[in-house]
């Protein structure tokens, strides 16, 4: 029993408690077992690989060396200085470094991540895709690999300077982060090059998830205010539809990628004069009460009108709120509209008789967020109500709203409450509003419905 004047001994840290331990267990064993157990412990400690019989030789070095350092200093040394001395001298490690283990997932995480947008690099990208691979074929699942790239990137640089293109990078990467399943994963792979690997996913939802993102970085890039239209392309591969290995599938959705990209920019160029020659007029008719902001809808002169009694046409949508049917060639979904494309060549109409003025084209200023996404071709589909009894298909979808089909006409309540079942998207809970309705050809009935917070 220590004298009430003598110190109190210095208390072990965990380490040395638990080495302390380790040597008292080690020698309750026999030399095979303590063989094997000290050549794991040794691999994790120093990510060294050692025979069985040099690692109870190092374990008994250790115990020596203690003894020896022991005898010639006041203070006992601790199991873990010994060993430490012990490894240090034996060669087996050659560049000895002591380090925190939150310091050391620190460098894990930067040897495989971007450091200007956050995502995972091209190292990583291709030991994910092999190992996505490998779960895919295992499993019999669907593997999606899609390619995106930034159009005009290289003009942002040069106009707005390398600070802002970085800007455009950082954007998006938190358009990524934001539109994928937890379930994706998104790399950066070049410049402006991005890859995303989307398990479990076949050809038609990778496509609406590739406009889904597309769609997203256009409202990641407004408050930017660019003098440049930057835009996202993309080229998607499926795994085993399109190829079996990563090589394959990276040369396939590279090759798409590229298609898309010069037959969408050249067709945009050629048709570019003449989206300019038509928004140049001055508005004829007073535009629509809309907040927020706006973009301009050329409507094409409407021809002279037929005789009543000749004229056969499918039942125009009606309004739910008006209940009178709504302009021709436009479409109100909540605050945002839809209009038919203009073509790039237009045929020109027959010859109108002198005696009949044809009207002058009108431009609306329509508030429009963001185009929509079809569903067409996929399981999409909403339960309507809260206890779930009625089901509608989903038709496309966008920021500000939903369509819908239903088997019949019937009456629905001014608001509506609906979870939408989308592939690329968990289960939303969503309240809608009903805007505008219409027949289809097939005898159904489909429904506008804006989105209510």
């Amino acid at each position: 029993m220590p004298s009430p004047g003598a110190p109190a001994p210095p208390r072990m840290s965990v380490e040395d408690t638990y080495l302390e331990l380790l040597a008292e267990t080690l020698e309750g064993l026999d030399l095979p077992a303590r063989g094997q157990f000290l050549q794991r412990f040794f691999h994790t400690i120093t990510h060294v690989d050692l025979r069985e019989t040099q690692c109870v030789q190092v374990w008994d070095d250790m115990l020596a060396r203690r003894r020896d350092l022991s005898g010639q200093s006041a203070p006992p040394v601790s199991l873990k200085t010994a060993l430490m001395d012990v490894l240090s001298t034996s060669g087996f490690l050659r560049v000895p470094i002591i380090i925190e283990y939150d310091e050391l997932k620190k460098l894990e995480l930067n040897a495989v991540t971007d450091p200007l947008t956050g995502l995972y690099n091209r190292r990583l990208f291709g030991e994910s895709f092999d190992k996505e691979l490998n779960r895919s074929r295992r499993y019999g699942q669907p593997l999606g690999l899609v390619i995106l790239d930034l159009h005009r990137f290289k003009e942002v640089n040069d106009k707005h300077g390398h600070l802002r293109g970085d800007e455009v990078l950082r954007a998006t990467a938190a358009t990524l982060k934001k539109a994928l399943r937890t379930s994706d994963s998104a790399f950066r792979i070049g410049g402006d090059e991005f890859a995303l690997l989307l398990p479990q996913t076949d050809s038609p939802q990778a496509l609406a998830l590739s406009r889904r993102v597309e769609t997203v970085f256009s409202e990641m890039l407004r408050p930017l205010q660019l003098a440049v239209a930057v835009s996202m392309d993309h080229g998607a591969a499926i795994f085993p539809q399109d190829a079996e290995t990563a090589d394959q599938l990276i040369r396939i959705a590279d090759e798409r990628l590229y298609s898309q990209k010069h037959a969408n920019h050249k067709k945009a160029d050629n048709g570019k004069s003449h989206v300019e020659t038509l928004a140049a007029p001055e508005p004829a008719a007073a535009p629509p009460a809309a907040a927020g902001p706006t973009e301009l809808l050329v409507v094409a002169p409407e021809p002279p009108v037929a005789p009543v009694e000749a004229q056969v046409s499918p039942p125009p949508p009606i309004s739910i709120e008006t209940g009178r049917v709504p302009e021709k060639r436009e479409e109100t979904i909540g605050s945002a509209a839809v209009t038919a494309p203009i073509p790039a060549e237009v045929t020109p109409p027959a010859p109108i008789p002198a005696e009949i003025t044809p009207p002058a084209p009108r431009i609306f200023a329509v508030q429009r967020k963001a185009e929509r996404v079809s569903m067409a071709g996929t399981n999409a589909y909403a339960v309507i109500g809260e206890s779930g009894a009625k089901r509608a298909r989903v038709l496309d979808l966008g920021f500000g709203g939903v369509a819908i089909e239903l088997d019949s006409q019937e009456d629905l309540p001014e608001n509506l409450f609906a979870v939408l079942h989308v592939p690329i998207l968990p289960p939303v809970r969503v309240n809608l509003k009903p805007v505008w309705k219409q027949l289809t050809a097939q005898g159904g009935f489909r429904v506008g419905c804006s989105f209510v917070s």
